[in-house]
């Protein structure tokens, strides 16, 4: 019972110790409390005294990526613009259209094409080409400064003549040698394709020659 009356006794104790505790008040700025604390005092002097090493600290660098995120330069997505075609006329063939490729070097023309162009003999080549699927295809031959119209340029075009099934309305495949001499400028942002003669030019709009194709 004493011992009861004991513990009750310190409670009491404890409890007015903390009500005291709670109304005292100290007037004390933030420098004159740092002087009494001589640990986060001579913390604070350290930092003080190497200011330009914590601004060195402060600053870190990012990779161009993150910059560009950070400073909202990176410019707009967009989708793909589609193929790029361009109109092509023979003098024993009515209009038709080419496929761009930058892919290849080699220009293409289906046998069914090159047949009805009552042209001379193929030049036999050593040639194996591998397909979109793996398959390999032995060509019938090479057709060599063949004539091809764009809008009101002409030129000598080389094609290797393969027996394949195109689509009807895009049966040529013109690539980098024919792109190099109407010295084409492709500007995929403005779904533009240019082709040069001298001074003079002719541009192709993907929107206006790609409604031609229905074959994908």
């Amino acid at each position: 019972v004493n011992k009861q009356k004991l513990r009750e006794k310190d409670d009491n104790i404890a409890l007015k110790f903390v009500e005291i505790f709670r109304k005292l008040h100290f007037d004390l700025s933030f420098t004159d409390a740092l002087f009494h604390m001589p640990k986060f005092a001579t913390m604070f002097k350290s930092f003080l005294n190497n200011k330009e090493k914590l601004f060195d600290l402060a600053t870190t660098l990012v990779n161009e990526n993150c910059s560009a995120v950070i400073l909202k330069k990176l410019p707009e997505k967009l989708g793909d613009p589609g193929k790029f075609l361009i109109s092509c006329d023979f003098l024993e063939l009515v209009e038709c259209l080419a496929l761009v490729d930058l892919g290849a070097s080699i220009n293409l023309m289906p046998l069914s094409i090159w047949e009805k162009l009552s042209p001379p003999e193929l030049t036999s080549m050593q040639m194996i080409l591998e397909l979109a699927k793996r398959s390999t295809t032995r060509p019938a031959g090479i057709a060599e400064d063949v004539f091809v119209k764009v809008g009101k340029f002409q030129f000598l075009t080389d094609f290797v003549v393969v027996d394949y099934v195109v689509d009807p309305r895009v049966p040529l495949i013109q690539r980098r040698p024919f792109l190099r001499t109407g010295r084409a400028l492709i500007d995929v942002y403005g779904e533009e394709l240019t082709l040069r003669v001298d001074d003079e030019a002719i541009t192709f709009k993907v929107v206006q020659t790609s409604k031609y194709s229905y074959n994908d």
